[in-house]
């Protein structure tokens, strides 16, 4: 992983298996401009970006499953991550609420 978020996860003691760190090491890599992001920012906005592609292909099946805990780990990831400033993990936490729960409503309306 080359960006910072790819290497703050690398640096996590407690790796994920095999398949879900492949799935992370692919997404991470490939962020563009938002690797650039703060760490907490870039890995929220990594598993927002995934949580909207499954959501927007309509996938419910078996398939869809490392996708999903890849999301989850992704924004587990980023509190974890933002944790290292706890003044702002209020705000934080509304803003991913917000933006997550968007996504919900977009793909039931």
């Amino acid at each position: 992983m080359t960006t910072p978020a790819g290497q703050w996860v690398a640096a996590q003691g407690d790796q994920p298996p095999a398949a879900l760190r492949g799935r992370l090491d692919a997404l991470l890599k490939t962020q563009g401009s938002a690797g650039d992001a703060p760490v907490s920012a870039a890995l929220l906005t990594a598993g927002e970006e995934l949580l909207a592609r499954i959501l927007g292909s309509g996938a419910t099946q078996r398939d869809a499953a490392l996708d999903l805990l890849t999301a989850d780990a992704l924004v587990t990831y980023a509190f974890e991550a933002a944790a290292a400033d706890p003044a702002t993990l209020d705000a934080r936490a509304a803003l991913a609420m917000r933006a997550i729960s968007a996504l919900v409503d977009a793909r039931t309306r």
